[in-house]
């Protein structure tokens, strides 16, 4: 008996003493991960066969030195990353990096997903104490632990990413990466150098929705991989094969009264034997990943939403249709987060007499399909450049009026002639009466204070002075077209900052757009200002791709010295992004502009209570 004792007591003291078993990503995950209603559409314990492709992606991360992820969104990307972070601080403790495309996002980062994650898991929680003071060693962009710590950074920060050895770096989102961190090159392979003294152990995951396929860094990443794709097999013949919404999914679906898309069915044809399948019949399939590369160093993944089971193909195929008919914008949007391909270009070029061949004599001076007219105003020494646009259904545009005033800009009357100007209206179908909704005005060059003066007294006219912004040369960093607005020191205007590389894009697409619909832009004749000067000025820049340091991006490029009516366009189309009026309303519930009395210093006489009806009027 007392021998039976004895040997119980060794046997229970020496497990004390065991190694645990090591688990794989996956394993780990299944057995200590619990997913939180801060972070997840399905809170409770996570189930790695709930998204069986995540598996092999997980895993590779151990035996595979780089892998490199190109998807769509809602498939589980960050996932991914806080799964691999949480297995490493638990099983092989050691210095991690999590790189953001910003700093700012960091603290949001750390607090709604890193944050979550440990506090829900055991097995996290007992290794990092809670954050309860400034010298604490749990901090929101720092978490130590016993063996190493996790850093969250942001690619523009040069100093956080050249100091101290890693040996774990996770990259999230490395196309919204900017070319240079700071003055010191490429923030890839800033992080990635960091790694050089774990030379065995070093691992570099790169996972990011993809933009653009000429300088995109996910598709770069992963053309240099093994490039696996996802594949179920077909329900009938049984064959794997990646699904593809262009060529496999046939839907069926109708337009409401109201407008609204609804797609009543969905179902994927197999590119081998032809049969139709439903959705649960393809996704209930064992799937594997199936190479196309041969790789020694970095494996690399592709997966869209079609395979995800958190999306539905109804649904896929809805946003698809409502991408078509809104145009290229929503379209690059659909390619890029749904079906996680870059966007391709097209090479057809768009030139002056291509455009020129476009214009059109118009009934009215507003023409049928319109529903608000704006105005764009740039300031030259000697003049001001104005152009008038009318916006339809889709952003469907009609150039209306291209006007110049010329005149000594130190001197009232030219201002009060461009006061008289944007206080006019435009006379459309059956008679109706435009006015403009909004106005944009460039305050770069010599007269700032003068524009300044300007709008003040008009933004209850929508009136507001603007500053572009443009691609920085050295970070190549993106700046959204609407980037913020502020009030000046001078006068207390509103000062809207507009990315103008993102704007040209717009504008740029647009007019590759051949037919009437969606973005497509019309012009009216020589007359209304519309001359071969005209559309010199409109094609006077051209979107090159630039390489820095080995690395790509897309900078604009001007081909001819004058190129105000490229920037009206774009300043006509902020606008319309400021106020977003719901351009598929029927006209009558469309804004017309105040009656305005350009004698009474330019205040509205007769404010019509429909006028910010589907405008957004928050700036």
């Amino acid at each position: 008996m007392i021998a039976d004792k004895t040997i119980d007591l060794f046997s229970r003291a020496n497990k004390q003493w065991e190694p645990k078993p090591h688990l794989s990503v996956s394993e780990w995950a299944d057995k200590n991960r619990m997913l939180t209603t801060e972070s997840s559409a399905e809170p409770g314990p996570w189930r790695t066969d709930r998204a069986e492709y995540q598996r092999e992606i997980m895993d590779s991360i151990k035996t595979w030195e780089e892998v490199a992820i190109m998807a769509s969104a809602q498939v589980g990307k960050t996932e991914f990353l806080l799964n691999v972070t949480g297995s490493y601080i638990d099983q092989e403790p050691c210095p991690i990096m999590h790189v953001l495309p910003k700093d700012d996002l960091v603290q949001a980062y750390s607090k709604k997903r890193l944050t979550p994650m440990i506090n829900s898991c055991d097995a996290l929680k007992s290794k990092i104490g809670p954050a309860k003071s400034r010298d604490s060693s749990n901090t929101i962009e720092e978490k130590s632990f016993p063996g190493g710590y996790v850093t969250i950074v942001g690619a523009n920060a040069p100093d956080s990413l050249s100091s101290r050895p890693i040996q774990v770096v996770l990259c999230d989102e490395v196309d919204r990466f900017p070319v240079s961190s700071g003055k010191e090159g490429d923030p890839i392979a800033l992080a990635t150098a960091r790694t050089t003294t774990f030379r065995h152990k070093r691992r570099h995951l790169f996972v990011s929705t993809p933009v653009d396929k000429e300088t995109s860094r996910i598709y770069q990443l992963y053309e240099d991989s093994t490039m696996e794709q996802w594949c179920l097999p077909c329900p009938h013949c049984e064959e794997l094969q990646p699904l593809k919404f262009k060529s496999g999914i046939e839907y069926e679906h109708y337009e409401s009264e109201s407008g609204e898309i609804v797609v009543t069915k969905a179902e994927y044809r197999c590119c081998y034997c032809g049969m139709l399948g439903s959705e649960k019949e393809w996704k209930r399939g064992e799937g594997a990943w199936i190479a196309r590369k041969e790789h020694s160093t970095r494996r690399g993944f592709h997966i869209n939403q079609l395979s995800s089971p958190w999306s539905d193909w109804r649904e896929v195929s809805k946003k698809f249709l409502i991408a078509k008919r809104e145009g290229v914008d929503k379209l690059k949007v659909f390619i890029n987060t749904v079906l996680g391909e870059p966007w391709v270009t097209k090479l057809k070029g768009m030139d002056e007499k291509t455009l020129m061949q476009r214009r059109e004599v118009y009934e009215h001076e507003v023409p049928e399909g319109v529903k608000v007219i704006t105005a764009a105003i740039d300031t030259q020494d000697d003049r001001f450049e104005v152009e008038i646009m009318g916006w339809g259904a889709g952003k469907e545009s009609w150039r209306i009026e291209y006007h110049r005033i010329y005149g000594d800009l130190d001197r009232p009357e030219v201002w009060e002639e461009l006061d008289r100007f944007l206080c006019r209206s435009w006379v459309g179908p059956n008679g109706r009466e435009f006015r403009i909704v909004g106005a944009c005005m460039d305050s770069g060059g010599h007269y700032t204070k003068e524009v300044y003066e300007f709008t003040k007294p008009r933004e209850h006219r929508r009136i507001y002075a603007i500053k572009g912004q443009g691609i920085n040369p050295k970070t190549a960093e993106h700046v959204p077209f609407i980037a913020k607005h502020t009030r000046t020191q001078m006068y207390n205007a509103i000062l809207i900052h507009l990315g103008v590389d993102d704007g040209k894009v717009k504008v740029h697409d647009s007019l590759k757009v051949e037919s009437p619909g969606p973005l497509y832009c019309h012009f009216p004749g020589e007359d209304k200002g519309y001359t071969q000067e005209y559309f010199l000025g409109l094609t006077a820049e051209t979107h090159k791709v630039v390489v820095k340091e080995g690395v790509k991006y897309k900078a604009w490029v001007k081909t001819r010295d004058r190129n105000e009516p490229f920037d009206l366009a774009v300043y006509n189309r902020a606008v319309v992004e400021l106020l977003n009026p719901n351009l598929s309303l029927p006209i009558e519930q469309q804004p017309n502009g105040p009656i305005i009395d350009p004698d009474a210093g330019g205040r509205a006489i007769a404010p019509r209570k429909k006028r910010r009806q589907g405008v957004n009027s928050s700036v």
